[in-house]
């Protein structure tokens, strides 16, 4: 199941979502990111969980190509979790 929700921390003031394309494959995850950060205003963030093992290299490209910034890529437990910055 995929969700794209305001995040519950502080930073949800700013517009910040959290996509969960856990369970996906390649081109699912960054196809609902390319949709879900429409929802987040210029400048904020969208955190994106995948499991995708693929899904480095393609929100890497999916970033250069849009023009929004990979804030930060981390892995843990079968878990990539992405921080896309919406271009302003």
């Amino acid at each position: 199941m995929t969700r794209a929700t305001p995040a519950t921390t502080s930073g949800a003031e700013t517009g910040d979502a959290v996509l969960d394309a856990r369970g996906l494959a390649c081109p699912l995850p960054v196809l609902k990111a390319k949709k879900a950060i429409r929802s987040v205003p210029p400048g904020g963030v969208l955190t994106v969980l995948a499991t995708d093992p693929g899904a480095g290299p393609d929100f890497r490209a999916f970033c250069e190509h849009t023009g929004h910034l990979l804030v930060s890529h981390a892995e843990a437990e079968g878990v990539s979790t992405f921080r896309i910055r919406r271009k302003p």
